[in-house]
């Protein structure tokens, strides 16, 4: 297989794919995969008839299905996959970290030595807790796992409905408006969708307990900014951690920044290096899936979008 590597070829994914047998060329001299791990603007606006697959280096691709990348080559026959579960435990892991940070109100802490305060406010994962799930794929799973010395109560949010190993019970996604009066913390992880958008808006939120925690590492706009602001600095929300933002970066004067109950990371529950380390392994077994007439482990569903 020939593949290209847009916008920059990285040494680890094209060593890992000469390793595996392939050959890295420009695109001008016909691949049949581009490994892509740009944004829509870097992405080429024609394709060379001989690219079959188009690899996405990351999950995340609402950005070119909103400019009509995806679907404008997908209708020349081009099959699009993502790196959807290749980064499962470091955003899990992250997403403890946030959780974590706004419970033991690490962002609190003052030079004052304020530890009267925080003897108050502090709370421990353990204590007898409930999690929600709001979408329970490969990082929900992972997050049971990491989850299970604390001995959490964990519902799991799904399309399907169908039971997420590890979860105490798992409910349909339309059938979990009680959900949100029950749990303690919410973690979201959905694709971006017209229906994900804005899931937790001011109305879910007033749903929600006065001590309820939210974590998003799943797309900005799944949260309603302004709504998340007000709970927040109202105290009708507890805390919340933000891997991700709306708009994004989040603006250095935003209200959010000046929370004490608010934690924000600037999008790296997952970092290049591990994207580095693990795209061309996936890249190298998606393209054996497609030689062999299958489908590819992270084949993109135009359709759906994810």
């Amino acid at each position: 297989m020939k593949f290209a590597f847009l916008p920059q070829p990285k040494d680890q994914p094209v060593a890992d794919l000469e390793a595996a047998g392939h050959q890295l060329v420009s695109l001008e001299e016909d691949p049949d995969l581009l490994l892509f791990s740009g944004g829509p603007d870097e992405f080429p606006d024609e394709l060379p008839e001989s690219v079959q697959v188009v690899q996405i280096a990351y999950a995340g691709i609402e950005a070119l299905l909103e400019r009509g990348i995806v679907a404008k080559h997908a209708a020349n026959g081009v099959r699009f996959a993502n790196a959807g579960g290749l980064y499962d435990d470091t955003v899990a892991e992250s997403t403890l970290a946030l959780l974590l940070a706004v419970e033991h109100r690490l962002k609190a802490v003052s030079p004052e030595w304020n530890n009267q305060q925080l003897f108050e406010e502090k709370q421990y994962l353990f204590d007898d807790k409930h999690l929600a799930l709001i979408g329970a794929g490969g990082i929900g799973k992972t997050l049971i796992r990491f989850l299970e010395p604390f001995g959490m109560e964990i519902t799991a949010v799904n399309r399907s409905g169908n039971p997420v190993e590890g979860a105490n019970r798992t409910v349909k996604m339309e059938e979990a408006d009680a959900v949100w009066a029950e749990a303690d913390y919410f973690v979201l992880l959905t694709p971006l969708t017209d229906e994900t958008r804005h899931m937790l808006d001011a109305e879910r939120i007033a749903r929600m307990k006065d001590s309820a925690v939210v974590v998003n590492v799943g797309r900005g706009p799944l949260v309603d900014t302004e709504a998340l602001e007000r709970a927040l600095a109202s105290g009708s929300l507890r805390g919340a951690g933000l891997d991700v933002t709306e708009p994004e970066p989040l603006p250095a004067d935003h209200p959010l920044w000046g929370l004490d109950n608010c934690v924000i990371t600037p999008h790296t529950a997952n970092i290049p290096r591990y994207m580095l380390r693990r795209i061309g392994g996936l890249t190298a077994e998606n393209w054996e899936l497609f030689a062999a007439g299958e489908k590819m482990r992270t084949e993109v569903d135009v359709d759906a979008g994810y």
